[in-house]
């Protein structure tokens, strides 16, 4: 009899696998394995990562209930209907769930926004769901309290205890409750567009405002049919980036307390952001190509931590799935671009083109990469949605933002510029000109090239010498965003040429005595030019850092830089860094700047302080400068040239020092002019 069932054993198939995986595993989707006798899987010791099971334990209960209601009634279920058998047992009613309604209503167990959103990552909604419902549950997700969703930022202090609302201060508490939630969400979009949107103008106020009301009326309009409806529900990675955006800059009094407890910064808006993140990738923003994702990538790019080196922060990654979409839906061919009816959406996509185009060449600058586009990757014009006539001259305040920018000439401006900037991270930021330096024909058509920018476009898009008019928010930040991302470009140039060197002085240096045998008329021919073109480099990079430092100085007067959605940050960090390098004072501006950008950006208060010790060091003689010391340390360089070389017909001016310092001393009068003129600035 055993044999017999031994055999028929083997026939049968084999059993189900139970999903163990812990929620670590499962949200990595690698394999759990737990060895006998420990509570944790290999994965969670190693990580040290609380080895939980929230999901496991949810789809138990899940098959519990749906199983029970499968049982059969018989003569139970007119128990289970009489009011008096409900009320005999106390512990037969569950406890009251305020997401219950919204759940039952939907058709849905939970999705997200009840206390297992707590411990889970954000998860996409029931498809049966109402958007109304869904929505609800989208902020009672973006607002509930921050547990280990990522076991990566489980810390050991919140080990062993559920989040609270306390954690974001005694307000937070009110965040329990649907209706707060609801208008604190809209006071964060109203923060969006009227601080954020002025920079950044990719959505429609008006379309925006009216699909979110929609999306939270309980009575959506009959007059259209099921499916225009549903097109006219907002994005839920849109709505969450759009609330992470106004909990940067908002003075909501649940925001003002969280910094308070916290130094400063808002853990809530820092949260949000993560959460944004969390959304967008749930709903596939990365992957799908769509208007929408285009947008929401673009939005989300600025929205996080500026320094390269965080984990958590820029490494162009949105700005990359930005310009993939872009690509794929062939906006950068005229030809598809003119098919766009509405004119609405034409728009959109035109402007989302030209700002992923400038910043992507911008990006490469900054940050020392090949950029992603080149010059013969679009065909288009220049943003435009229809064309300016001559009586929106004399009504630019009723322009849109999109309008303002292009009526002042800022699109091409800009453009002109990004490819300057991109010819430089072509030239620069190559493994051979760091290893052999910079060629000198390259360095000269660079500064060849600025120097017909700053003729050409600078006096119509830049700062002026006087602020006689008052200017409104948009035209004044725009200004000095403009009026910087040019003079920042010199100093960008300058740190290359300082790191890398020049390719011909590099050359002669390894070279050494094999070259003192050349003759010696031409090669100090070349070296004259090569040090009056570092001459001319040093001159630009201290009049930009200089003139940055006052316009920063301006705006930090007027407490601009607190509601700037990281657009001058690059050009404040970097030309700080050279004038603290430099022992310059006026680095104070920039330190002061990086200290207002702290309220929204965290990591611009760690900037802040490594610049201050930069300045300290330079004040007692550690000066921090390599290739460019020939120019900046006059004295210096002659040592260094005449050790290299041996007695070298080249002669460095040992007047040029003083001149350097008469030339620095204008450019700061030039500079400081701006400080006199803050008042004039409008909001």
């Amino acid at each position: 009899m055993q044999n017999h069932m031994h055999e028929l054993a083997k026939t049968l198939p084999p059993p189900r696998r139970q999903n163990i995986a812990c929620d670590a595993c499962r949200a990595r989707k690698v394999r759990c394995q737990q060895l006998p006798g420990q509570d944790k899987c290999q994965h969670c010791l190693s990580k040290n990562y609380p080895c939980t099971h929230y999901v496991q334990q949810a789809t138990s209960e899940k098959k519990r209930t749906s199983g029970a209601n499968r049982r059969p009634r018989g003569l139970s279920s007119a128990v289970a209907t009489s009011p008096s058998a409900s009320g005999s047992s106390p512990k037969s009613s569950p406890p009251a769930d305020p997401h219950a309604s919204i759940a039952n209503a939907a058709g849905s167990i939970r999705p997200y926004g009840t206390h297992y959103a707590l411990t889970l990552p954000y998860q996409l909604p029931n498809s049966r769901a109402s958007p109304q419902a869904a929505t609800v549950q989208l902020l009672a997700y973006l607002f509930s309290p921050e547990g280990p969703t990522d076991p990566a930022t489980f810390t050991a202090s919140s080990r062993g205890r559920s989040p609270t609302y306390n954690d974001w201060g005694e307000i937070s508490t009110k965040l329990e409750s649907d209706s707060f939630r609801i208008e604190f969400a809209l006071d964060l979009v109203e923060v969006f567009f009227q601080i954020c949107h002025t920079r950044l103008p990719l959505l429609n106020p008006q379309q925006f405002r009216s699909r979110l009301k929609l999306a939270l009326s309980s009575t959506p309009s009959a007059s259209s049919s099921k499916d225009k409806e549903r097109e006219k529900y907002l994005h839920p990675a849109l709505l969450a980036t759009v609330i992470a955006w106004g909990a940067k800059f908002s003075e909501h009094p649940l925001l003002v307390s969280d910094r308070e407890g916290a130094g400063g910064q808002s853990r809530l808006a820092k949260m949000l952001v993560n959460r944004a993140r969390e959304v967008a990738e749930a709903e596939k923003v990365h992957r799908i190509s769509s208007i929408d994702h285009v947008v929401i990538a673009l939005l989300i790019e600025p929205l996080q931590s500026q320094n390269p080196d965080d984990p958590d922060g820029f490494h162009g990654f949105w700005l990359t799935c930005a310009i993939r979409h872009l690509l794929d839906l062939q906006i950068n061919h005229k030809s598809v671009m003119s098919t766009i009816q509405d004119p609405e959406a034409r728009g959109t996509m035109i402007f989302a083109w030209w700002m992923a185009c400038l910043a992507d060449a911008y990006h490469s600058a900054y940050y020392r990469r090949k950029p992603q586009l080149d010059d013969d990757d679009y065909d288009i014009d220049f943003y435009t949605v229809e064309p300016i006539t001559n009586e929106m001259d004399g009504g630019q305040s009723s322009l849109s933002p999109r309008e303002q920018y292009e009526f002042l000439g800022y699109y091409r401006a800009a453009h002109a510029l990004a490819r300057i900037a991109r010819h430089m991270s072509k030239q620069l930021w190559r493994p051979s000109t760091e290893s052999d330096g910079i060629p000198f024909d390259v360095l000269c058509g660079v500064v060849s090239s600025l120097n017909e920018w700053r003729d050409e476009h600078l006096p119509r898009v830049g700062v002026p010498s006087d602020f006689e008019s008052e200017w409104d928010f948009v035209s004044a930040v725009s200004a000095c965003a403009s009026d910087a991302t040019y003079h920042v470009m010199w100093v960008i140039l300058f740190n290359a040429v300082d790191d890398f060197g020049v390719r011909e002085v590099n050359e002669q240096a390894r070279m050494g005595a094999a070259m003192q045998g050349m003759s010696g008329s031409s090669l100090s021919q070349q070296f004259e030019q090569i040090e009056t073109v570092k001459h001319k480099l040093l001159e630009e990079a201290l009049h930009g850092a200089l003139r940055i430092a006052g316009l920063t100085g301006v705006l930090t007067s007027n407490g601009y830089l607190k509601l700037d959605p990281a657009v001058m940050h690059f050009s404040c960090l970097t030309s700080g860094s050279l004038l603290a390098r430099l022992g310059r004072p006026e680095v104070s501006n920039c330190i002061g700047g990086l200290k207002q950008y702290s309220y929204a950006y965290e990591e611009a208060g760690e900037e802040a302080v490594e610049m201050e010790r930069v300045y300290q060091l330079a004040l007692a003689g550690e000066a921090d400068v390599n290739h460019m010391a020939s120019v900046v340390l006059p004295s210096q360089g002659q040592q260094q040239s005449s050790a290299m070389t041996g007695p070298s017909p080249m002669t460095i001016d040992p007047t040029f020092g003083g001149s350097t310092a008469a030339a620095a001393i204008a450019h700061e009068r030039r500079g400081s002019s701006y400080a006199h003129s803050s008042m004039n600035y409008r909001r």
